[in-house]
Formats: structure tokens, C-alpha cells, sequence
């Protein structure tokens, strides 16, 4: 980690898990030390992501979640996605994969089990394996939602995710910022206040799915 490299070079960082749980600052509003950045909110939207799968499937009542055990912000994830699958009155089965083998067991088990739709976790592992699960939930015919919207672009049903490239560009304002003089510790943590709900309508059509005109109104992007 940078921060065990420097106490005095300024970092500014994006993360998608909590940087203060996961000790990059003090606070979000008072970084203190060295580090500043964005805080993209990924594994903290797994909860809305289940809510709009369940618009997407409203029969849903067995969905899977697949994560990563080795995943920092997996621990939070869990108890995000269970609490909210409590409210909606919807079965969790919960699967562990780490390598591509794994991802692939765990689809089986989703297909044994006959899940309604599938929750993906937020990991960078995941983004690295994005054809592999786009190609497994489409041949199991798995209703699944991903965490960021390129999955959608290469084929997968929708996602919900803060906009990146704002985000992206409030980085580079606060990199010219420190350039000119600004401390880290003076500058808050940046949290997302745009998020894409994206659909691609042909792999929905190709699952049975449609979606409706007011979830379509809602989207930021629909793919034909």
C-alpha cells in the first residue's frame, strides 16, 4: 500500500469499498494524514442492485450472490445484500469464487438450485473475468445484474453504479488542486452523486424478460 511507502507524499486514491473501514483516512469529511480521493460507492450498492433485479424478475424468490471470500469489502457486501433480501422477502443463496474454476462451480450450483436471478458482488476479480461470467449466466440463462456498466455493454442484463467518469474527473480536479498548494487532509473524500442504472433490452428480450416502460423511463441507458 502506497500509504506505508510515505506519511508526506500526497495520495489521492479511488476506492470501492469504505476507505475509512478500510483505515485510507480518518474520516470521510477529515482525511487527516497524506490522502484524499473518491469513494465509489460499489460494494455499497449490492442492496439496490437486488432491488432492481427484483423489478427485473418480480417473481424472483431464489436469487444467487456470488462473491469473492478473499474481497476486503466482501464482509459488508454480505450483510448489505442479506439485510436487504430479508426486507423483500427473497431467498439468498450465497456462493464463494476466487478463480475461474470456482466461478464455474458456482454457476452449477446456481443452475442445481434453480436460482430466479443472480447478484454479482463487487470485485476486481470479477471485471478481469467479465467474459467468462457474461458467457455463463447467458448459456444458464441466469438474470443477473453486475456492478459496473461495461458488463452491460458486452452482453449482461444491467447494472447500477455510480458514474465513474464524474467521479474520474473530480480526481483530476483534486490532483491540480494539490499541485497548487492544497493538503490532503483539508479536502473530503468525494462520494458520488450520479448513479446509471443501465439495461441492455436484447439480452433481457432473450431471457423472457420485459422490462417496464416506467423501469425503462427510469434507466440512464438502454441498450437495444
Amino acid at each position: 500500500m502506497a500509504q506505508a511507502a510515505t506519511t508526506t507524499i500526497p495520495i489521492v486514491f479511488a476506492t470501492a469499498s469504505d476507505p475509512v473501514q478500510d483505515g485510507l483516512v480518518k474520516s470521510i469529511n477529515r482525511p487527516g494524514g497524506n490522502s484524499t480521493g473518491t469513494y465509489v460507492f460499489n460494494s455499497a450498492l449490492v442492496d439496490k442492485r437486488l432491488e432492481v433485479l427484483r423489478q427485473l424478475v418480480p417473481n424472483a424468490r431464489l436469487v444467487g450472490f456470488l462473491v469473492n471470500p478473499n474481497g476486503a469489502s466482501t464482509p459488508g457486501q454480505l450483510q448489505r445484500v442479506q439485510s436487504a433480501a430479508r426486507t423483500m422477502a427473497v431467498e439468498l443463496l450465497v456462493r464463494n469464487a476466487a478463480t475461474p474454476t470456482e466461478i464455474d462451480a458456482a454457476f452449477v450450483s446456481f443452475v442445481q438450485h434453480r436460482v430466479d436471478g443472480l447478484v454479482m458482488g463487487g470485485d476486481p476479480f470479477f471485471q478481469v473475468q467479465q467474459d467468462q461470467i457474461i458467457a455463463l449466466a447467458a448459456r444458464h440463462r441466469i438474470p443477473t445484474i453486475y456492478e459496473w456498466s461495461e458488463f452491460v455493454r458486452a452482453g449482461g442484463l444491467a447494472t447500477y453504479a455510480a458514474d465513474r467518469v464524474e467521479m474520474f474527473r473530480q480526481l483530476g480536479v483534486y490532483v491540480g488542486r494539490i499541485l497548487n498548494g492544497a493538503k490532503p487532509d483539508e479536502l473530503p473524500v468525494m462520494q458520488p452523486t450520479k448513479f446509471d442504472l443501465v439495461i441492455n433490452l436484447k439480452t433481457a428480450r432473450s431471457l423472457g424478460l420485459q422490462p417496464t416502460e416506467a423501469l425503462q423511463q427510469l434507466a440512464d441507458e438502454v441498450i437495444e
